[in-house]
This record gives C-alpha cells, sequence and structure tokens, in this order.
C-alpha cells in the first residue's frame, strides 16, 4: 500500500435525481374522440447509493471526485405508461467504510460486507399523472403531480479499516518490523520516528493453514487525540480491530507509563475502544538477560504480556498462540 495511495477521507457533494412529471393526457382515438384521462406517473429519480467492495482498499479512486448527480426520472407519458426511472450513482467503496453528514456529524450507513448497499440519498418520487384524479364530479382532470425534488449534500466517506488485530504503540515500537517478521507485508522501516505514514496491513500465518489480519497502525504520540503528531488522522482505524497488541521496547525508561499513556490516548479518543481485548508486547526484547527480564515483569501493567523480538523470533509463536486464543474468545 503505497503511502501517495492509500486515502481513507474523501467528501464529495451528492445530488439524488428529481422525480418525474406525471402526465396530463386524454385518451384520443378515431371512434373515441373524448376518452377519460390517461396520463402517466413520472419516473423515480435516481438514489446515491454506497456499495462494498472487497477488492478495493482505499478511496484514492475517489480523490477527485467532487460532484455526484443522479439522473431525473422522466415525466408519465399517454395510455397511462409510466416514465422511466433514473439512473442511479452507485460509489463503490472498501469494506470499513463510513458515510456522515460533515457538518452534523451524523452517520449515514457503513459498509462491512461485500456487495452491501447502502441508500444515502434518495430520488425523489415521480408526480401521478391526471389519471388519478378523475372522479365522478371532474372527468377530465387538467393537472398531475409534478415530481419530488431529489435531495443534495456534502457527504463524508471516511475509512477504518478492517483488521484482527491492531497494533498500537509509539513511533519505533517496533510495529512495522514486527508486521514484516510475521506476515508477507513489507512496510518501510527505519530508525526515524513516523517511518509509518499509512496503515499496513498483513495476514499472519497461524496453525493449521489459518489466519488473521494484523494492521500497523502509524504511532500515536502524547496528545494525539487532540491532534498532536499524526493527530486523530489514524485513531480512527484502532477502532474496527478486535483485539489490540500494545506494543513497548524494552529499552523504554518506564514500560508501565508507556503503557498508560497509549491506554489514555485511547480513552480520550473514544472511551470504547478500552472494552476491547489488550494485550501486551515487550519488543526488542533479545537486550535483555533473564535477570533484567524478571526485574521488568515485577512493574507491568496487569494485563497478559509477552517478551518478543523481531530480529532473533524470541516469543513470537508465544505471541501468535496468545493473539489467535484473545481473537476466539
Amino acid at each position: 500500500m503505497a503511502g501517495s495511495n492509500f486515502v481513507d477521507y474523501v467528501k464529495i457533494y451528492c445530488r439524488s435525481g428529481n422525480g418525474g412529471a406525471g402526465s396530463v393526457h386524454f385518451r384520443r382515438e378515431k371512434y373515441l374522440p373524448k376518452g377519460g384521462p390517461d396520463g402517466g406517473d413520472g419516473g423515480k429519480g435516481g438514489d446515491i447509493v454506497m456499495m462494498g467492495n472487497a477488492q478495493l482498499w482505499t478511496l484514492l479512486h475517489l480523490r477527485y471526485t467532487r460532484h455526484l448527480r443522479a439522473e431525473h426520472g422522466k415525466p408519465g407519458g399517454a395510455q397511462r405508461s409510466t416514465g422511466a426511472s433514473g439512473k442511479d450513482i452507485i460509489i463503490e467503496v472498501p469494506l470499513g467504510t463510513i458515510a456522515k453528514d460533515p457538518d452534523t456529524g451524523v452517520v449515514l450507513g457503513e459498509i462491512t460486507e461485500n456487495g452491501q448497499r447502502v441508500v444515502l440519498l434518495e430520488g425523489g418520487r415521480g408526480g401521478l399523472g391526471n389519471d388519478h384524479f378523475k372522479t365522478s364530479t371532474n372527468q377530465t382532470p387538467r393537472y398531475a403531480q409534478p415530481g419530488e425534488p431529489g435531495v443534495e449534500s456534502d457527504i463524508v466517506f471516511e475509512l477504518k479499516i478492517l483488521a484482527d488485530v491492531g497494533l498500537v504503540g509509539f513511533p519505533n515500537a517496533g510495529k512495522s518490523t514486527l508486521l514484516s517478521v510475521v506476515s508477507a507485508a513489507k512496510p518501510e522501516i527505519a530508525d526515524y520516528p513516523f517511518t509509518t505514514l499509512v496503515p499496513n496491513l498483513g495476514i499472519v500465518a497461524y496453525r493449521d493453514h489459518l489466519s488473521f489480519v494484523m494492521a500497523d497502525i502509524p504511532g500515536i504520540i502524547e496528545g494525539a487525540h487532540k491532534g498532536k503528531g499524526l493527530g486523530i488522522r489514524f485513531l480512527r482505524h484502532i477502532e474496527r480491530n478486535a483485539v489490540l497488541l500494545f506494543m513497548v521496547p524494552a529499552d523504554s525508561d518506564d514500560i508501565k507509563k508507556e503503557y498508560e499513556i497509549l491506554l489514555n490516548e485511547l480513552k480520550e479518543y473514544n472511551p470504547e475502544l478500552l472494552d476491547k481485548q489488550r494485550l501486551l508486547a515487550i519488543t526488542k526484547s533479545d537486550l535483555l538477560d533473564d535477570e533484567l527480564q524478571e526485574e521488568i515483569e515485577k512493574e507491568l501493567p496487569e494485563v497478559p504480556y509477552v517478551f518478543i523480538s523481531s530480529i532473533t523470533g524470541k516469543g513470537l509463536t508465544e505471541l501468535k498462540d496468545m493473539l489467535w486464543k484473545a481473537l476466539n474468545e
């Protein structure tokens, strides 16, 4: 997933189609010069529809889309013929996308399955033709309904990636290195903060041909929920993860404090994130001897933990077992 090609937020002006007008028409035939009303109904305006596509990973294809307008319904015709409905606009999005009103923040719909459809803006109904308005006292109505107007609105499309395990940690905690070792993903890795500028997904192979999806979320810093660092731009991706794996390096000054800072950032962003299953991995543990590891264990927070090293492979099998167990509880 190239950095420049990962787009997880777009805003588009959308407008559904107007309904077609009903027809004012009277039946006229050679031997029936004064037939009754037979004006048909107008067609329905096109909808704005969001649809899930499992082949898409980002909103890149919508990056330069600014306006989307559905087709208007056609007017009704003679002999009670209904006008054609306007063509819908289908917006294909990756799984995990939500659509919301940018002003109120109200969620209009979310996509979690391939082929799932959500109507965001309904097209206007077609107007009734004059055939509907005949009565015993008015057998030649000369009016019909106009079509209903469509709806227009700005809509924000926001992608929250779907993954089983989300990696949570400060920059340089070893998240990208772990993902590159346990999966076929090839995230950029370097010894400076914010190497990862987009979420990376990797499929982790497990025993008996099983697997689960792991997401490397760009590094959080203290104050991220207020927009510091990479800010809340990527915190939303954690919302869709089933299990959160907190990663703190073994050479950290205070592992417990670092864990609590990370936990607080999630709490400030969305308190519901604290309901998710949490595990702790102490990375770069190849730097530790047995005595130092025992000292660190005494100060760790009360959460299932494992010491790992992506370089030597230490603890990786145990980590996978812990993650699989957590995912299936």
